[in-house]
């Protein structure tokens, strides 16, 4: 089953955490610098903060959420 994943992204603080350890799903914004989702899994009308991952992004996606300093990472499996 494939993967939400949506960012905080107010709260991110830049520390290259996501897309360091997860680059396939996360990227840094060349306009704010803030993590967001890569486009081919955006959602929701092109919402950087909001995507759709298949299941091979799961250990990848639970680690940067798990390694993210701030907490800004939520990932839920959908049903």
């Amino acid at each position: 089953m494939p993967f939400n994943v949506v960012i905080d992204r107010e709260g991110c603080i830049s520390c290259c955490n996501c897309h360091t350890n997860c680059p396939d799903v996360f990227e840094l914004s060349s306009e704010d610098g803030r993590s967001q989702i890569k486009k081919e899994f955006r959602q929701l009308y092109n919402d950087l903060k909001k995507g759709v991952v298949p299941d091979s992004f799961e250990e990848c996606v639970s680690f940067a959420e798990d390694s993210c300093p701030v907490s800004i990472i939520h990932v839920t499996k959908l049903s």
